[in-house]
């Protein structure tokens, strides 16, 4: 089969490589399943340059989420077991952890679904505890982990600012629903927040991004806010002033969505069951914004981690004709 390894940690456009291998072996509680699309992350991108908090042996293949077919047929949402990632035609993922995908959702979508989608629901109810009537601020709201977050927030009726780098992300901050989007390249953010919220700040702030979104959110976050770390995809690790988060009465919270998978699995089985009913009655649909055959995955995931996209680009095997 075709599959995409890293020998050399680098830039994903000069790490990955396109080889023929052999199909992977399911191990002792695994499964075989034939990838119908591969969701692209910013950890695949992480993975590519040894930066991820996890490190397969090398070589291996990234792709840490896909829309899978099992051998009879059913198709379902995976987490592969790296070294076998998602970039291939055939992957082994944990069968325990296999989760139907949602007949309202395509292949594409059903891929996109998984990982961002989890960590906006726990972000937003688990750590944040969202509330109706809220003001929930997003930043990278048109990328594929904010605007599932945008979604989701308009799901919990709460109103949403959007906040983007540029006019055509902007755009598409606007089509997924946003009360109001900023464009942080041509307006000021803080005064922006405060004018829409009359002097109040944002309740909640989703923060997968870091460096001066962060530190812009503590400026504008309100009384009693809830500002939620979900990344550092700017590359820089904020250092909260915490006599700050005291004097302003706010808080930090942390997320990784990672520990709800191994400390409490029904959790996520709940969530997705969640995620399936809003995917069905229309509330949430990933934002798909292309889908790539499968030889160009290393480009895909290159143009993620370089940010220049909008919504999730998704690998689809079957554009190159299929697995084989």
């Amino acid at each position: 089969m075709q599959a995409w390894r890293v020998h050399t940690p680098g830039e994903p456009r000069e790490a990955m490589r396109l080889e023929e291998v052999p199909e992977p072996v399911p191990g002792e509680g695994e499964v075989r399943l034939r990838v119908l699309a591969a969701n692209v992350n910013f950890p695949d991108a992480l993975l590519c340059r040894g930066r991820y908090q996890i490190r397969p042996p090398l070589p291996f293949t990234p792709g840490v989420e896909i829309c899978g077919e099992t051998a009879d047929g059913r198709r379902v949402i995976a987490n592969p077991a790296l070294p076998h990632g998602g970039f291939a035609e055939y992957v082994t993922a944990p069968a325990a952890a296999l989760l139907p995908a949602p007949d309202s959702l395509d292949d594409a979508e059903a891929a996109a679904l998984h990982i961002g989608y989890q960590t906006g629901w726990f972000g937003l109810h688990r750590r944040a505890r969202l509330r109706r009537g809220e003001t929930l601020l997003v930043h990278a709201a048109a990328g594929g982990v904010g605007s599932a977050a945008v979604q989701l927030g308009r799901a919990a009726g709460a109103a949403v600012i959007g906040v983007v780098g540029g006019k055509a992300k902007a755009r598409a901050a606007e089509e997924l629903g946003c009360d109001l989007v900023i464009d942080r390249t041509a307006e000021d953010l803080v005064a922006r927040v405060k004018e829409f919220t009359g002097g109040r700040g944002a309740d909640v702030v989703y923060d997968p991004v870091g460096g001066d979104a962060y530190t812009a959110s503590a400026k504008c976050v309100a009384f009693e806010g809830r500002i939620v770390v979900v990344g550092f995809a700017s590359g820089t690790v904020p250092a909260p002033a915490l006599n700050h988060a005291l004097v302003k009465n706010y808080s930090v919270l942390g997320l990784h969505w990672g520990l709800y998978a191994a400390k409490e699995p029904a959790s996520v089985a709940a969530c997705h069951a969640e995620l399936t009913r809003l995917a069905a009655e229309g509330s949430i649909k990933p934002l798909v914004s292309e889908r790539v055959p499968l030889a160009g995955a290393a480009d895909a995931v290159q143009r993620v981690a370089d940010g220049a996209t909008t919504g999730r680009l998704v690998v689809v095997p079957a554009l190159d004709g299929g697995a084989r």
